[in-house]
């Protein structure tokens, strides 16, 4: 009799294992999820950028970037996907060499997300300054060493 209640008890807790793990299954699969698409494109032309650095990162209800990430890479036709996203808010960051580097949040609310993103060159940079010291029009040319003296 003790062999049979210890072989009903064993089964039982399989049985309650398997249930339970059916139901935690469930609830993950019920979690809402995304299939994000990107396309990286230049702003002045429209062609695609290759294997410019798409990054993801989760955001947190307080805006701050949360802990963990994907990095995916575009091909040659500047297209790249992820499936699988929460749904949430999303920091999108984008960078490629010899372009600007692009960042947004967005929220993912969709089952299915197109992202289009322009690229822009580096812009020239100005100082509140002025010219730099030697570059100043009142400044002096520095002497010629070839010079005779006088």
């Amino acid at each position: 009799m003790k062999r049979t209640l210890k072989l009903t008890l064993a089964t039982l807790l399989i049985t309650v294992s398997l249930v339970g793990g059916v139901y935690a299954q469930k609830d993950k699969d019920d979690e809402a999820s995304a299939a994000l698409n990107f396309l990286v494109i230049k702003e002045d032309n429209g062609k695609p950028v290759r294997n410019a650095a798409v990054i993801l990162h989760p955001v947190t209800t307080h805006g701050k970037q949360a802990r963990g990430g994907f990095e995916l890479k575009t091909d040659l036709d500047g297209k790249t996907n992820f499936d699988g996203v929460p749904y949430g808010k999303l920091r999108v960051q984008v960078l490629a060499s010899g372009f600007q580097t692009f960042g947004e949040d967005y929220d993912i609310d969709h089952p299915n997300m197109q992202f289009t993103i322009k690229l822009k060159r580096p812009q020239d940079q100005y100082s509140i300054y002025g010219d730099a010291p030697s570059q100043k029009k009142d400044s002096k040319p520095p002497p010629d060493p070839n010079a005779k003296p006088q």
